[in-house]
């Protein structure tokens, strides 16, 4: 579990993150959603250690990430996967080669043990095979499947992923967010999505997080987010015509 408690992050004159408080479960799919410049992307990077919190706590398994000194803090880095936005995949490198890049860094693995847990995280991903093809020769699809595969090859207890839906079709979305599900509650991992993507919230979201102007203004189910009357959420669910659509006909 990671916890959140009373965080403030305050730029000059931007005061971005105000007394921010929320628990990401275990095991399951913990959604943060909320408008452009909501801070989620501030609030994600001080989770990780990637911005430094001015007061709060951000706590992994009871343990206060930003009292712990740097090999401690760098131990928690080697537990999380990253899932960017566009991939982030290195385009010199082959697909193997990308998995392989964390393991490269950060364990002592043989060139075969390595080689192993790649063609594993590409199994599971539906992608073997594909180990010498590079990110240009792979649809937008396939790119964050590699990615999710790379995020994986540590065993990371904790998985962070940011927009993973952006740019892709909606047969493809729903692809990736049930990857995503699939890998969270197979390896019971802690998972962190941020997204603008109504589908996603419905299909995988089991617990969510609504932030409003840098405060926790919400937090809930997806069950419990169709139902509510908080008018800033319903501003933002039923902001597109397609959730217009679906009010007062969607049952779980």
């Amino acid at each position: 579990m990671i916890e959140v408690n009373s965080v403030n992050k305050i730029f000059p004159g931007n005061h971005v993150l105000k007394d921010f408080s929320a628990k990401f479960e275990t095991g399951k799919v913990n959604l943060i959603i909320g408008q452009s410049g909501s801070g989620k992307s501030v609030l994600t990077k001080c989770i990780v250690g990637l911005m430094p919190i001015d007061t709060g706590e951000i706590l992994y398994n009871g343990a206060d990430f930003s009292k712990m000194n740097r090999k401690e803090q760098i131990e928690i880095r080697k537990q999380i996967g990253m899932l960017f936005q566009g991939s982030a995949l290195f385009d010199s490198l082959t697909v193997e080669d990308n998995i392989m890049f964390p393991l490269k860094m950060f364990t002592n693995m043989t060139k075969k043990e390595m080689l192993n847990r790649a063609n594993f995280c590409l199994e599971r991903v539906n992608l073997e095979g594909r180990n010498n093809l590079f990110p240009s020769e792979c649809s937008g699809g396939m790119q964050k499947r590699i990615a999710i595969a790379r995020a994986i090859a540590m065993n990371p207890k904790y998985l962070f992923c940011d927009e993973p839906n952006s740019g892709l079709d909606p047969s493809t979305s729903i692809v990736v967010d049930n990857l995503i599900k699939e890998i969270t509650y197979e390896y019971n991992i802690t998972t962190i999505v941020i997204t603008h993507d109504m589908n996603s919230v419905i299909e995988i979201g089991d617990t969510i997080v609504f932030i409003y102007k840098g405060q926790s203004w919400w937090k809930g189910t997806k069950e419990e987010i169709i139902q509510t009357e908080n008018p800033e959420i319903i501003d933002f669910v039923y902001a597109s015509k397609f959730m217009k659509n679906l009010k007062g006909k969607l049952s779980f």
